[in-house]
């Protein structure tokens, strides 16, 4: 039974999975586009979706809100690059009204910082404390380079700005083999010097891209044996509620991630759906099945439509995904590019 809430949301029995996960966190993507054309996310020549097929902000704001009404305590949004989306910022002030209320905990997004500079105090303002930066290298030149036509110093400056503006940062680097894997120990110093988390995730193999991901993939197990010629590295129970296993660097006191869905996924624990910014739901990042709420949104000014096909896709949540990379798959483990589904 659906009863209204002290918060003033339609508060209805949380969403629960068929292994007993409890959704309690969306990865909300509010555009597929980008200003980076980062070469292990998408072809050089892609594709974007027509702006008429993508939900207004306003319908954003009604599916974030459903879902808030039945237990979803984080909402990160993302992309493609999110900041590049016209007029963000007034989906991000309207969401703020959950953190006011205390129906969400957390309202954060990931972003590549080329906009951060312009943003980054109005996110503070809407109550965001936390976002993630994707960040491969500092080498200018290899940055260029893996983002095919990015600039570092603007990336920098939005650093420099959040956390002027008070934001926490934790800095997210995909590991390259042959491209930044003499990096990692600079990086951690010079992430964990400015008091930021950082964290390595290691290549998904999600949609086509020019080359072949088994010549990018490097796996974590070797880049944290690498590390522990150099750091000691201490388990830590620590979490964001995301899939990455933390370590304390004994030598910088900083935090250290590592996110491995291929040498050992996080699925056992996962708390997570995504939803696309034409309001396609896919319940588990690394397969096809997926609902559509868009159809949903638009049938009814009730969300009586919209939440029994909210609850019908959350039973079909799977156990995980089957990620693999090797030179006998040629084929990515789905179609779609990670920056359609949200990073």
């Amino acid at each position: 039974m659906i009863q209204r809430s002290e918060t003033g949301l339609l508060a209805g029995a949380p969403l629960v999975d068929p292994f007993g996960r409890q959704i309690s966190y969306i990865r909300l993507s509010v555009t597929d586009r980008c200003d980076f054309r980062c070469v292990y996310c998408m072809s050089e020549d892609m594709n974007f979706l027509p702006k008429r097929d993508l939900l207004t902000l306003e319908e954003l704001d009604r599916l974030c809100t459903a879902f808030v009404s039945r237990g979803t305590k984080k909402i990160r949004v993302t992309g493609g690059e999110p900041l590049v989306r016209r007029d963000i910022m007034t989906l991000f002030r309207s969401l703020s009204r959950h953190l006011e209320s205390g129906a969400l905990e957390e309202l954060t997004v990931t972003t590549n910082g080329s906009q951060l500079s312009k943003h980054a105090q109005e996110l503070a303002d809407c109550g965001v404390k936390r976002i993630n930066v994707s960040l491969d290298t500092l080498d200018a030149d290899k940055f260029r380079q893996i983002t095919r036509w990015g600039d570092l110093s603007k990336v920098l400056a939005g650093i420099d700005a959040a956390q002027k503006a008070g934001l926490s940062i934790k800095i997210n680097a995909v590991a390259l083999q042959d491209f930044n894997e003499n990096e990692f120990e600079s990086l951690i110093r010079w992430a964990h010097g400015r008091g930021m988390d950082l964290t390595f995730i290691e290549v998904m193999p999600l949609g086509e891209v020019d080359g072949h991901r088994v010549d990018q993939y490097l796996p974590l197990s070797r880049v944290k044996a690498q590390l522990m010629d150099t750091f000691h590295l201490d388990d830590i129970d620590y979490q964001t509620g995301g899939p990455a296993r933390y370590v304390r660097v004994r030598e910088t006191g900083g935090r250290l991630g590592f996110i491995t869905p291929l040498t050992h996924n996080f699925c056992e624990s996962c708390n997570r759906v995504r939803i696309t910014c034409t309001g396609t739901l896919y319940m588990c990042l690394g397969q096809e099945d997926a609902a559509d709420l868009r159809g949903a949104l638009r049938a009814s000014e009730s969300d009586g439509p919209l939440m029994a096909e909210i609850e019908r896709a959350i039973l079909r949540k799977p156990k995980g995904h089957d990620f693999i990379i090797d030179r006998t798959t040629r084929q990515p483990a789905v179609s779609r590019h990670m920056s359609v589904t949200g990073g």
